[in-house]
């Protein structure tokens, strides 16, 4: 007898969550019937065969056999990465003038714990200082007057290099309660294809959206969206208040099929708008390992996809999941077209970070397009470098063009950002200049740097500018500045292994971790100092 898969009724005004599923392979079936099960490989094997035929499948099976050992054995990883050079150093007198646009992405910190956590060291691509540094929350000062963000400097000694001395820029956004979001239409787009069935794919895909729906309200809404060889939608905008019928859409889901990931993001769009909520949140959350390998799965053209697709006012967050095939470099892309964030889910405790401790940061947008820009002084520094944020470099032109896109602050979210800057005077890593001057700077000589900050008002308009000139003022290292720079450290002696650290040791950054850990409610720091430890233990 025939039914429909799931009955809807229309969801009411509020959050709306669209679950989009990849189906090839899924266990969901076009026709209104339920679908049988597909036959066991065993039995298709062990079927009784005569002749010829029989014969040439008992020339075959070695030869199957190893092809199915093949597609089983994920001990050769395939994942992607996008290696991306360090940030060069610059002379003060040649190029005073750093610009680049903020990152709140956290996905790296997060992925770079699962490799250490398998005994094994990151790929140098999967590391990004700047999302490991911003994977925790540090103390800054929230904004007084009327800005969405506040914004902190410190200047300090550098903890590797007794010539050079850290400068921290640190922004925080004022933060919301789940209960003052706006109403949410969130649209769930989940990857159900083969390559997902494994614990670390769909099994912890379904338990983390779970985790998300309990903090659903009635005014919000859901859909949900598969993906595999066809996209699907298996859930209408529902209302945020008929939890146990999301729950039961979700559990429903399995894996199997090819990838056709560009059809399911276009679907989810199109749900996205369907359920669109004027003057609330509207937002994509994409579940995947993001090893598309149906339809368009070239990186520009999803890319573009997604910038297109932002101007309707809906963005795109991306969740990575998975181990072996993950294509981390699409993941992060992605979330930065479509005007989102990117975070790396490696088990269940990340995701109630993300979904549940940090959700008002990671769906409520309190400013946009924010650019950095910081002009040194030539006066009183010669050198700088900024560490991290190599994929978000602007031009300095591109700092007053507000058709320039750059990144996205959420509700309650902290920043920061690291140069490593060489007094004058002091020796640093170029050559000097055998006819370089440093021109007079009159008035300003007490001043480091001038810190500008520009961004647009999350409901649009034109940009705003903050102006913050950096007093030359070394002070004792707070210990959120001690223990963001044991973060910088150990990025970049996981990725260029030591090059810019001189003899700062592993031992060096656990135990400048250790003595800064300060308040560690969630133990987020002590973990940081054991990973740095199990590095330790897996360095040649």
């Amino acid at each position: 007898m025939s039914r429909p898969l799931l009955y809807l009724r229309p969801a009411a005004q509020g959050f709306t969550v669209t679950l989009l599923v990849a189906l090839a392979g899924c266990g969901l079936s076009s026709s209104p019937e339920v679908a049988k099960p597909a036959q066991p490989i065993a039995e298709l094997h062990s079927a009784p065969v005569e002749g010829a035929m029989a014969k040439r499948m008992a020339m075959l099976a070695p030869m199957r056999g190893r092809e199915m050992a093949m597609m089983n054995d994920r001990s050769e990883p395939r994942e992607q990465y996008a290696n991306l050079p360090d940030n060069p150093v610059h002379r003060v007198a040649e190029t005073p003038v750093s610009t680049f646009s903020v990152d709140v992405d956290t996905g790296s910190y997060a992925n770079v714990r699962r490799f250490l956590n398998q005994g094994r060291l990151p790929p140098e691509g999967a590391v990004r200082l700047e999302e490991m540094v911003n994977y925790f929350p540090y103390t800054y000062a929230l904004p007084t007057d009327g800005s969405p963000f506040g914004v902190t400097t410190e200047v300090a000694a550098t903890p590797w290099n007794p010539r050079t001395k850290l400068l921290r820029i640190g922004i925080k956004a004022s933060d919301k309660t789940v209960a003052e979001l706006a109403p949410a239409n969130l649209v769930f787009l989940v990857d159900v294809s083969g390559s997902m069935d494994r614990r670390e794919g769909l099994p912890l895909v379904k338990s983390t959206l779970k985790l998300l729906v309990d903090q659903l309200r009635d005014q919000d809404r859901v859909s949900l969206v598969v993906y595999a060889g066809e996209s699907r939608v298996v859930l209408k905008p529902t209302s945020g208040h008929d939890k146990a019928k999301i729950r039961n859409a979700i559990d429903q889901l399995t894996a199997g099929g090819s990838t056709a990931g560009a059809s399911g993001i276009e679907l989810a769009y199109q749900m996205a708008r369907e359920g669109f909520i004027d003057q609330g949140i509207n937002r994509i959350l994409l579940a995947t390992d993001g090893d598309f390998n149906v339809g368009i799965s070239d990186f520009d053209s999803l890319k573009q996809m997604a910038v297109e697709q932002r101007k309707s006012g809906v963005s795109l967050t991306t969740l990575g999941f998975g181990v072996g095939n993950y294509n981390e470099h699409l993941m992060e892309q992605l979330a930065d077209a479509g005007d989102g964030n990117y975070a790396y889910i490696d088990n269940l405790r990340e995701a109630r970070k993300v979904l549940v401790e940090q959700l008002s940061s990671t769906l409520a947008v309190v400013a946009r397009d924010v650019k950095l820009q910081v002009e040194f002084n030539p006066a009183q520094v010669s050198e700088y470098r900024l560490l991290g944020y190599e994929n978000r470099a602007l031009k300095r032109e591109d700092f007053n063009n507000d058709k320039v896109d750059a990144g996205e602050i959420g509700a309650g979210h902290t920043l920061t950002a690291l140069y490593e800057i060489v007094p004058k005077g002091e020796k640093g890593w170029l050559e000097p200049l055998r006819y370089a001057v440093a021109p007079a700077v009159e008035g300003k000589s007490d001043e480091l740097a001038m810190l500008r900050v520009r961004y647009k008002p999350a409901a649009g308009g034109n940009s705003q500018l903050i102006e913050r000139p950096i007093a030359n003022q070394p002070t004792p290292a707070s210990d959120d500045l001690r223990f963001s720079a044991a973060v910088a450290a150990f990025a970049q002696q996981l990725k260029s292994d030591g090059r810019y650290t001189g003899d700062m040791s592993l031992q060096d950054t656990a135990k400048l971790a250790r003595s800064a850990r300060g308040d560690d409610p969630f133990g987020l720091r002590n973990e940081f100092v054991q990973l740095v430890e199990l590095a330790q233990s897996l360095k040649p």
